[in-house]
């Protein structure tokens, strides 16, 4: 089987350009952005100027990934106060950018509740834009705190199931660095594995239409030296059928109250495969991804993508074809069902593993225990 084999020496970062980072030159403040459509092919980065190159950003997948989004909306609301935009305006432009991702609208709305705060304490709009640009690096940087301790708990929650490593897991969509201030989700837990040398194989799910898997999964795991192996989507079956999965970890974007889990569509199939072949459906996803205002899966709004990203190829440096500019592989006029994601009902997912410790099993009482912990215990600086 050709794949790509773990890499001995020292570890590399799956980009020297951060995914994300603010910056201040002479002709005023920049939100600068590692275009992910790009990779793997260039590390191309975007410098957003204002909230609407951000939502641009947002709705073309430049920037993605649910944890990343809460960042960047955080950001996009500094960057409207710091260039004199409305900023509420720009908080509700941000918002609608992407519907299922609940972290998106947790970070808008954590910076305009700051900027608000402070332009009510001191009538300055200077020092109110200052309050925004802080909340959104406090939420930066708790991202990546929490980033760590995921994988500490994922680490041991796999330690506990799978006793004796040599663990062979799954995983969909992209959970990694690209989409967090740290190392991840559930990227960042198989890495905390194969730093253990307790990982013995990563399978990546290509995940189509937009192969995030191929291109970013497979790309971070490549750059930080893990034994890796790409695989379509439908492949998965047979993946399971011969024994060579011994567990699944995925993301999410949303969770619902009752702890339905709305992920990268293709995530359900999964889940439905583990439940039967036994093997654990872990989800590890940030509180910041809980939402507790939606009751359950049906209540969750499933963002539909344009029917092109079905009917088109589109990669970098290749000549454009079709309507939405990418290569066309179906009649021209041919209908197209793109929903970005699923939702797995939390009687199909073994664990939920965030900042906080590990919920097994995923219930609505559970989890609002969990948050309620959360809000007692301070997080440390």
């Amino acid at each position: 089987m050709a794949d790509q084999q773990a890499q001995t020496g020292g570890e590399k970062r799956p980009s020297d350009i951060p995914a994300i980072r603010w910056e201040e030159p002479p002709e005023g403040p920049v939100l600068v952005l590692l275009d992910q459509t790009r990779v793997p092919a260039e590390e191309v980065e975007l410098v957003c100027t204002d909230a609407s190159a951000l939502v641009e950003a947002i709705r073309s997948l430049a920037v993605r990934g649910a944890p990343l989004l809460g960042i960047a909306g955080a950001y996009g609301v500094a960057l409207a106060a710091a260039r004199g935009f409305d900023v509420v305006e720009a908080a509700r432009a941000l918002e609608s950018a992407r519907p299922t991702a609940v972290n998106l609208s947790v970070g808008v709305r954590r910076a305009e509740a700051a900027h608000e705060a402070a332009l009510a304490r001191t009538g300055d709009p200077t020092a109110a834009a200052a309050a925004a640009l802080a909340a959104a690096r406090a939420l930066h940087q708790e991202d990546a705190e929490a980033s760590a301790r995921m994988a500490v708990h994922g680490l041991a929650l796999l330690g506990e199931l799978l006793p004796g490593g040599g663990h062979r897991i799954l995983t969909h969509c992209n959970t990694g660095a690209l989409v967090s201030g740290g190392e991840g989700t559930a990227f960042a837990v198989a890495l905390a594995a194969h730093r253990e040398g307790r990982l013995r194989r990563l399978w990546v799910d290509e995940t189509r239409p937009l192969l995030q898997g191929a291109r970013l999964t497979a790309y971070e795991a490549a750059r930080s030296g893990m034994a890796y192996t790409l695989l379509t989507d439908n492949a998965a079956g047979s993946l399971f059928a011969a024994g060579e999965v011994d567990a699944v970890l995925i993301g999410a974007d949303r969770i619902a109250a009752d702890g339905s889990v709305a992920n990268k569509v293709g995530s359900y199939p999964l889940a439905v495969l583990a439940r039967y072949h036994h093997v654990p459906f872990i989800v590890v996803a940030p509180l910041t991804t809980l939402d507790p205002d939606t009751p359950d899966g049906a209540s969750i709004e499933v963002e539909q993508r344009p029917g092109f990203e079905v009917t088109e190829i589109s990669a970098p440096q290749v000549p454009v074809a079709g309507p939405g500019g990418g290569v066309q592989v179906a009649p021209l006029g041919t209908q197209a069902y793109n929903p970005a994601f699923d939702v797995t009902p939390p009687e199909l997912v073994t664990a939920l593993v965030t900042e906080e410790g590990a919920v097994s099993p995923v219930t609505a009482a559970a989890l609002a225990e969990l948050c309620a912990r959360a809000r007692r215990v301070p997080v440390d600086g």
